[in-house]
Protein backbone atom coordinates (compact mmCIF):
# COMPACT_ATOMS: atom_id res chain seq x y z
CA UNK A 1 0.00 0.00 0.00
CA UNK A 2 1.93 3.26 -1.14
CA UNK A 3 1.97 6.45 0.88
CA UNK A 4 1.10 8.50 -2.67
CA UNK A 5 -2.43 6.58 -2.94
CA UNK A 6 -3.55 6.69 0.60
CA UNK A 7 -3.20 10.43 0.02
CA UNK A 8 -5.21 10.23 -3.14
CA UNK A 9 -7.58 7.91 -0.90
CA UNK A 10 -8.08 10.80 1.45
CA UNK A 11 -8.35 13.46 -0.87
CA UNK A 12 -11.35 11.74 -2.71
CA UNK A 13 -12.49 11.11 0.69
CA UNK A 14 -12.45 14.60 1.48
CA UNK A 15 -13.71 16.03 -2.41
CA UNK A 16 -16.33 13.52 -1.75
CA UNK A 17 -16.08 12.63 -5.60
CA UNK A 18 -13.64 11.40 -8.03
CA UNK A 19 -13.51 14.31 -10.47
CA UNK A 20 -13.21 17.17 -7.72
CA UNK A 21 -10.27 14.62 -5.90
CA UNK A 22 -8.78 14.89 -9.37
CA UNK A 23 -8.72 18.48 -10.18
CA UNK A 24 -7.13 19.21 -6.79
CA UNK A 25 -4.38 16.34 -7.26
CA UNK A 26 -3.73 17.50 -10.84
CA UNK A 27 -4.35 14.26 -12.27
CA UNK A 28 -7.14 12.98 -14.84
CA UNK A 29 -9.97 11.17 -13.25
CA UNK A 30 -9.84 8.03 -15.40
CA UNK A 31 -6.13 7.66 -13.68
CA UNK A 32 -7.31 8.37 -10.28
CA UNK A 33 -10.32 5.88 -10.66
CA UNK A 34 -8.02 3.39 -12.01
CA UNK A 35 -5.30 4.20 -8.32
CA UNK A 36 -8.91 3.38 -6.47
CA UNK A 37 -10.18 0.42 -7.94
CA UNK A 38 -6.18 -0.77 -7.77
CA UNK A 39 -6.69 -0.14 -3.94
CA UNK A 40 -9.94 -1.96 -3.43
CA UNK A 41 -8.47 -5.17 -5.28
CA UNK A 42 -5.22 -4.67 -2.89
CA UNK A 43 -7.16 -5.12 0.78
CA UNK A 44 -9.95 -6.77 -0.54
CA UNK A 45 -13.18 -4.90 0.53
CA UNK A 46 -14.84 -2.47 -1.07
CA UNK A 47 -14.18 0.82 0.47
CA UNK A 48 -16.62 3.13 -1.47
CA UNK A 49 -20.02 3.81 -2.36
CA UNK A 50 -20.32 4.99 -5.46
CA UNK A 51 -23.79 7.56 -5.91
CA UNK A 52 -24.43 9.69 -8.62
CA UNK A 53 -23.59 13.07 -6.88
CA UNK A 54 -21.00 12.31 -4.61
CA UNK A 55 -19.12 9.34 -3.26
CA UNK A 56 -19.66 7.62 0.94
CA UNK A 57 -17.60 5.27 2.41
CA UNK A 58 -18.48 1.74 3.90
CA UNK A 59 -17.70 0.81 6.93
CA UNK A 60 -13.96 -0.77 5.93
CA UNK A 61 -13.68 2.81 4.23
CA UNK A 62 -13.86 4.74 7.79
CA UNK A 63 -11.75 2.11 9.32
CA UNK A 64 -9.00 2.65 6.24
CA UNK A 65 -9.37 6.13 6.53
CA UNK A 66 -8.87 6.49 10.17
CA UNK A 67 -5.85 4.60 9.38
CA UNK A 68 -4.58 6.63 6.69
CA UNK A 69 -4.42 9.69 8.53
CA UNK A 70 -2.49 7.86 11.30
CA UNK A 71 0.20 6.79 9.25
CA UNK A 72 0.28 10.04 6.93
CA UNK A 73 0.67 11.97 10.05
CA UNK A 74 3.18 9.95 11.14
CA UNK A 75 4.96 10.17 7.34
CA UNK A 76 4.85 14.05 7.72
CA UNK A 77 6.24 14.08 11.27
CA UNK A 78 9.39 12.02 10.20
CA UNK A 79 9.77 13.82 7.15
CA UNK A 80 9.40 17.14 9.01
CA UNK A 81 11.71 16.14 11.56
CA UNK A 82 14.49 14.42 9.27
CA UNK A 83 14.98 17.78 7.18
CA UNK A 84 15.28 19.61 10.29
CA UNK A 85 17.93 17.94 11.57
CA UNK A 86 20.33 20.65 11.18
CA UNK A 87 23.42 22.36 13.93
CA UNK A 88 20.40 24.00 15.90
CA UNK A 89 17.64 22.42 17.58
CA UNK A 90 14.17 22.93 16.21
CA UNK A 91 10.84 21.27 15.15
CA UNK A 92 8.05 20.74 16.72
CA UNK A 93 7.45 18.98 20.43
CA UNK A 94 3.57 16.87 20.68
CA UNK A 95 2.51 16.65 24.36
CA UNK A 96 -0.07 14.63 25.34
CA UNK A 97 -1.94 15.21 28.53
CA UNK A 98 -5.55 15.55 30.47
CA UNK A 99 -7.05 18.14 32.31
CA UNK A 100 -4.77 17.35 35.22
CA UNK A 101 -3.23 19.58 38.19
CA UNK A 102 0.36 18.26 36.90
CA UNK A 103 -0.23 20.15 33.67
CA UNK A 104 0.69 23.39 35.97
CA UNK A 105 4.12 22.27 36.07
CA UNK A 106 4.86 22.30 32.82
CA UNK A 107 4.80 26.01 31.79
CA UNK A 108 8.21 26.47 33.68
CA UNK A 109 9.63 23.25 31.97
CA UNK A 110 8.79 24.83 28.50
CA UNK A 111 9.75 28.51 29.56
CA UNK A 112 13.60 26.92 30.96
CA UNK A 113 13.89 24.34 27.40
CA UNK A 114 12.52 27.40 24.96
CA UNK A 115 15.31 29.69 26.31
CA UNK A 116 17.96 27.51 25.44
CA UNK A 117 16.22 26.10 22.15
CA UNK A 118 14.36 29.06 20.98
CA UNK A 119 13.51 27.50 17.70
CA UNK A 120 11.06 24.72 18.95
CA UNK A 121 7.48 24.81 19.29
CA UNK A 122 5.25 22.43 20.78
CA UNK A 123 1.70 20.56 20.43
CA UNK A 124 -0.67 20.17 23.31
CA UNK A 125 -2.85 17.03 22.94
CA UNK A 126 -5.63 16.87 25.41
CA UNK A 127 -7.46 13.34 25.75
CA UNK A 128 -7.71 10.87 28.11
CA UNK A 129 -4.54 8.56 29.65
CA UNK A 130 -5.73 5.32 27.16
CA UNK A 131 -5.90 7.58 24.41
CA UNK A 132 -2.50 9.48 24.79
CA UNK A 133 -0.81 5.76 25.49
CA UNK A 134 -2.37 4.82 22.11
CA UNK A 135 -1.14 7.79 20.30
CA UNK A 136 2.70 7.47 22.07
CA UNK A 137 2.66 3.78 20.85
CA UNK A 138 1.87 4.83 17.41
CA UNK A 139 4.93 7.56 17.82
CA UNK A 140 2.17 10.36 17.51
CA UNK A 141 3.24 12.00 20.61
CA UNK A 142 6.64 12.58 21.51
CA UNK A 143 5.84 12.98 25.50
CA UNK A 144 2.50 11.80 27.28
CA UNK A 145 1.38 13.43 30.90
CA UNK A 146 -0.27 10.47 31.94
CA UNK A 147 -3.10 9.47 34.99
CA UNK A 148 -2.63 6.22 36.46
CA UNK A 149 -3.13 3.60 36.46
CA UNK A 150 -1.75 2.82 33.05
CA UNK A 151 0.25 0.67 31.59
CA UNK A 152 4.17 2.49 31.56
CA UNK A 153 6.20 -0.89 31.29
CA UNK A 154 7.24 0.27 27.48
CA UNK A 155 7.99 4.08 28.51
CA UNK A 156 10.58 6.12 29.94
CA UNK A 157 9.39 7.83 32.84
CA UNK A 158 9.24 10.16 36.08
CA UNK A 159 6.19 10.77 38.57
CA UNK A 160 5.76 14.22 39.09
CA UNK A 161 5.65 15.57 42.98
CA UNK A 162 1.75 16.74 42.17
CA UNK A 163 -1.71 14.76 43.88
CA UNK A 164 -4.75 15.22 42.06
CA UNK A 165 -7.32 15.70 43.65
CA UNK A 166 -11.27 14.10 43.16
CA UNK A 167 -14.21 16.16 43.66
CA UNK A 168 -17.69 16.38 42.85
CA UNK A 169 -19.04 18.69 40.37
CA UNK A 170 -22.59 19.88 40.63
CA UNK A 171 -24.83 23.22 40.70
CA UNK A 172 -24.20 25.80 42.93
CA UNK A 173 -27.78 25.98 44.03
CA UNK A 174 -27.78 22.03 44.95
CA UNK A 175 -28.28 21.07 48.57
CA UNK A 176 -24.87 18.75 48.70
CA UNK A 177 -22.94 22.36 47.80
CA UNK A 178 -23.46 23.33 51.32
CA UNK A 179 -21.48 20.21 52.78
CA UNK A 180 -17.71 20.49 52.82
CA UNK A 181 -17.39 16.83 51.93
CA UNK A 182 -19.92 14.50 50.20
CA UNK A 183 -20.12 10.62 50.73
CA UNK A 184 -20.95 7.73 48.79
CA UNK A 185 -24.53 7.59 50.56
CA UNK A 186 -24.61 10.94 49.77
CA UNK A 187 -24.78 10.91 45.62
CA UNK A 188 -26.53 7.11 46.01
CA UNK A 189 -30.39 7.70 44.58
CA UNK A 190 -28.91 10.60 42.16
CA UNK A 191 -27.31 10.59 38.65
CA UNK A 192 -23.75 10.48 38.30
CA UNK A 193 -21.14 11.22 35.73
CA UNK A 194 -17.92 8.95 35.65
CA UNK A 195 -15.60 9.12 33.50
CA UNK A 196 -14.91 7.12 30.54
CA UNK A 197 -11.85 5.07 31.26
CA UNK A 198 -12.55 1.79 32.78
CA UNK A 199 -9.37 1.79 35.24
CA UNK A 200 -10.48 4.79 36.38
CA UNK A 201 -14.24 3.83 37.05
CA UNK A 202 -12.69 0.95 38.73
CA UNK A 203 -11.01 3.27 41.17
CA UNK A 204 -13.90 5.08 42.11
CA UNK A 205 -16.01 1.55 42.62
CA UNK A 206 -13.41 0.74 45.22
CA UNK A 207 -13.90 4.45 46.80
CA UNK A 208 -18.50 3.70 46.72
CA UNK A 209 -18.03 0.68 48.19
CA UNK A 210 -21.17 -1.27 48.75
CA UNK A 211 -22.83 2.00 47.33
CA UNK A 212 -21.51 1.52 43.49
CA UNK A 213 -23.91 -1.29 42.05
CA UNK A 214 -26.85 0.92 43.18
CA UNK A 215 -25.79 4.10 41.81
CA UNK A 216 -26.82 5.55 38.43
CA UNK A 217 -24.48 6.20 36.12
CA UNK A 218 -26.32 8.43 33.50
CA UNK A 219 -23.28 9.31 31.67
CA UNK A 220 -19.67 8.69 30.96
CA UNK A 221 -17.36 11.37 29.79
CA UNK A 222 -14.22 11.37 28.20
CA UNK A 223 -13.51 14.79 29.25
CA UNK A 224 -14.57 17.26 32.03
CA UNK A 225 -15.63 20.38 29.54
CA UNK A 226 -18.97 18.75 28.19
CA UNK A 227 -19.70 16.76 31.55
CA UNK A 228 -19.59 20.08 33.34
CA UNK A 229 -22.39 21.31 31.35
CA UNK A 230 -24.60 18.31 31.41
CA UNK A 231 -24.05 19.37 35.47
CA UNK A 232 -25.12 22.79 34.65
CA UNK A 233 -28.19 21.73 32.83
CA UNK A 234 -29.36 19.40 36.14
CA UNK A 235 -28.30 16.31 34.61
CA UNK A 236 -26.19 14.89 37.27
CA UNK A 237 -23.28 14.84 39.44
CA UNK A 238 -20.29 14.76 38.06
CA UNK A 239 -17.16 12.81 39.22
CA UNK A 240 -14.21 14.54 38.53
CA UNK A 241 -10.46 15.45 38.81
CA UNK A 242 -10.09 19.48 39.88
CA UNK A 243 -7.60 22.14 39.04
CA UNK A 244 -7.18 25.27 41.02
CA UNK A 245 -10.23 27.22 41.33
CA UNK A 246 -11.73 25.37 38.22
CA UNK A 247 -15.22 25.07 39.68
CA UNK A 248 -15.78 28.23 40.90
CA UNK A 249 -14.40 29.50 37.20
CA UNK A 250 -16.96 27.35 35.70
CA UNK A 251 -19.76 29.18 37.73
CA UNK A 252 -20.76 25.88 39.61
CA UNK A 253 -19.55 24.63 43.22
CA UNK A 254 -17.48 21.59 44.04
CA UNK A 255 -17.33 19.30 47.36
CA UNK A 256 -14.33 17.24 47.74
CA UNK A 257 -15.08 13.55 48.52
CA UNK A 258 -14.97 12.54 51.71
CA UNK A 259 -12.27 10.03 52.78
CA UNK A 260 -12.64 6.38 53.35
CA UNK A 261 -9.95 4.65 55.30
Amino acid sequence: MEIRILRYFLTVVREEGINRAAEVLHITQPTLSRQLSSLEEEVGVKLFHRGARKITLTNEGILLRRRAEEILALVDKTEKELIEQEELVDGKITIGCGELAAMQLLPDVFRSFNKKHPLVSYDLYTANADEVKEQMEKGLIDIGVLLEPVDIEKFDFIRLEKTERWVVLMRPDDPLAEKESVSAADLCGHSIILPRRLNIQSELASWFGNHFQSLHILFTSNLNTNGALMVRGGMGYLKRLILEDKARRLGEAGADMEERH
